[in-house]
């Protein structure tokens, strides 16, 4: 299929992005890393001896950096939908967390204990239908949220991503009313043109 020039913008545009380049040298497996690198510097979320789960895992770069910050001293458990090749230190569930028995598998995997930190980098498949697709990021990061007041500890904190646009404030809103503090983050490797933020809630509030 010949490709289109569209495709060929992006594809010059990712070779030369300067993320890329460093996640390739620093052996990171996506750009993405450097998302979560920048927001834990500035906000000391992963800290050895915690529990993380990380939503929407795949290929694997913020299970790097989890596993990487915890030093051996925690549990990284991360879930996505495709395949992740092993990562030393992460417990790999391959599952849609849409499906109830995906989710009792990592709630079983958790077994009584809370977590310290729940990270999602979810987005759902696009189909280029912008209402659709806000619609389904939105649902994700919704059952993302659920997922954190029903395992965070009190005092836990919740790295989501969303995308501005309809049903934004409504997460805001949701969000103040299980964390202490909810604010915004947009790391630098974040593409200026994307819609894309990053939630995070602080101090989870005791149920």
């Amino acid at each position: 299929m010949k490709r289109r020039p569209t495709s060929k913008a992006w594809l010059q545009e990712h070779v030369n992005d300067e993320f890329v380049k460093r996640a390739q040298k620093d052996g990171y497996r996506a750009r993405a890393a450097y998302k979560l690198l920048e927001i834990d510097e500035k906000d000391h979320l992963i800290k050895p001896g915690m529990t993380v789960v990380d939503l929407g895992s795949a290929p694997g770069s913020w299970s790097q950096v989890a596993a990487h910050r915890l030093a051996g001293q925690g549990r990284v458990i991360a879930l996505d939908l495709l395949p992740m090749p092993a990562i030393p230190g992460v417990e790999f569930i391959q599952g849609d967390f849409r499906e109830a028995d995906i989710l009792a598998q990592l709630e079983k995997s958790l077994g009584d204990k809370h977590v310290d930190l729940v990270i999602a980098d979810m987005a759902p498949n696009m189909s280029g239908i912008a209402v659709v697709d806000q619609a389904n990021a939105a649902y994700l990061t919704e059952l993302a949220l659920e997922f954190s007041r029903d395992w965070l500890k009190p005092g836990g904190n919740f790295l989501v991503k969303v995308f501005i646009g309809a049903g934004f404030d409504e997460i805001v809103l949701a969000m103040r009313g299980s964390f202490e503090k909810v604010v915004t983050r947009k790391p630098k490797a974040s593409r200026d043109r994307s819609s894309e933020v990053y939630l995070l809630g602080l101090k989870r509030k005791p149920a």
